[in-house]
């Protein structure tokens, strides 16, 4: 397991504020189009996407499976499978789904074969505005998203030792 990074500022969400965040993204969305279906980018888009696809009634959902991250460091993009059905409609129609966007090399990639669907996320960093068509919440760049399922809830010491007063 690479060390994390310790340039960058945790910002740790949990399952109320992703659910509550999620069903505000589909608020955003209501009235901006007829969705074939929804593209879930897995992981971290898988989440969102379900709960999106409950609040909006859609049944039709696809994956696009891409990965950029080895922990905290971005690497190259590997795409391991396409959503069949929006590539051949170029993605019209299609609303992606995602948690966050970073620096934008996910949906960069996304775009070139799926040029015209609509890019949704629940977090947003500057670098990567100008790839997503709606997002819930701006997060300044230097912070590290934790979502619930890549963290776990445990026990953590008190600061104070009360037995030996430190």
């Amino acid at each position: 397991m690479a060390e994390l990074r310790k340039d960058v500022i945790d910002h740790i969400v949990d399952w109320a504020e992703v659910h509550r965040d999620a069903r505000e993204l589909v608020r955003k969305l209501v009235g901006s189009g007829e969705w074939n279906g929804i593209i879930a980018v897995t992981r971290g888009g898988l989440v969102p996407a379900a709960i999106i696809a409950r609040e909006m009634g859609i049944r039709h959902i696809d994956t696009l499976c891409i990965a950029t991250y080895d922990e905290q460091y971005i690497g190259d993009v590997n795409v391991i499978k396409k959503p069949a059905d929006a590539v051949n409609d170029k993605g019209k129609g299609w609303l992606m789904i995602d948690d966050l966007v970073d620096t934008g090399m996910t949906m960069k990639t996304a775009r070139e074969f799926l040029p015209n669907c609509h890019v949704a996320t629940v977090y947003a960093k500057p670098e990567g505005l100008k790839f997503v068509d709606t997002y819930v919440h701006q997060v300044p760049q230097n912070h590290w998203v934790f979502f619930p399922w890549d963290t776990e809830p445990k026990y953590v010491a008190p600061i104070v030792d009360p037995e030996n007063n430190s």
